[in-house]
């Protein structure tokens, strides 16, 4: 296990190989904690697990339905509009807004005693096309893609084959709706990437446009009155 030096002031890790003598030494600062070791550290097995964000189903997603031991009620099945579909014997199951958990738990409930003595259900989303967010501006495949898991800003732009060449890292836009207000989000993927902030966490129908110039000009004002901002900015859009 490589012992690490004394660290300094806490908040991001930066973990560094040796530079050679020419180089000055790494500094710590407020915002960031110099700790060098002979090698990366090696992830744990938590590390390496998926994150638990729950996976709501949506309208026309697919889904799988088995019920154990009882083949003539597994089947597949895709939600309509309202995020509903039909299932023998239990009739019309509201999915929408519940996780695949819940939709097995309410199946299980409806088919006990009357249909199946101790139903045992699995549900699992097979495809979802409501849990997806656009990737749009200067990037290699524009498009809607799905979110998994632990979805971040660097993932997203990954999944649309990055950032085109001439793409201006330090403009890049999050659009997301909360409780039917517009919010706009400007971040710079380039200071994500060097470490100086957090990759953000993206959700579904959020919409990211990177090197845009149309959708910085409404952080303008902002900008002028300080050119050096090094942390996101949030704003709440004007219709």
């Amino acid at each position: 296990m490589p012992r690490p030096l004394r660290p300094f002031a806490p908040t991001i890790l930066l973990a560094a190989l040796s530079a050679c003598a020419t180089t000055p030494p790494l500094q710590s600062s407020e915002s960031l904690q110099v700790v060098t070791y002979d090698a990366m550290p090696v992830p744990t097995a938590t590390d390496l697990v998926v994150g638990a964000r729950p996976v709501l189903v949506g309208p026309f997603d697919r889904l799988s339905i088995d019920v154990f031991g009882v083949s003539e009620l597994s089947r597949n099945v895709q939600a309509d509009a309202s995020g509903r579909f039909a299932y023998p014997l239990v009739g019309t199951v509201e999915a929408g807004g519940k996780t695949p958990t819940a939709i097995a738990q309410e199946i299980e409930a409806r088919l006990r005693g009357d249909y199946v003595r101790n139903p045992q259900v699995t549900v699992n989303v097979t495809e979802s096309l409501s849990q997806r967010l656009t990737v749009d501006g200067e990037v290699t495949k524009p498009g809607l893609y799905p979110v998994f898991g632990e979805m971040t800003l660097m993932r997203a732009i990954a999944q649309a084959e990055g950032a085109s060449e001439y793409a201006d890292l330090k403009d890049v836009v999050i659009f997301r709706e909360v409780s039917g207000q517009r919010y706009a989000g400007l971040y710079n993927l380039a200071a994500i990437r060097r470490g100086v902030y957090a990759d953000p966490a993206v959700y579904a129908k959020d919409v990211i446009i990177v090197g845009d110039s149309e959708a910085r000009r409404m952080f303008d004002a902002v900008l002028r009155a300080a050119p050096l901002i090094t942390t996101p900015i949030i704003v709440l859009a004007r219709n």
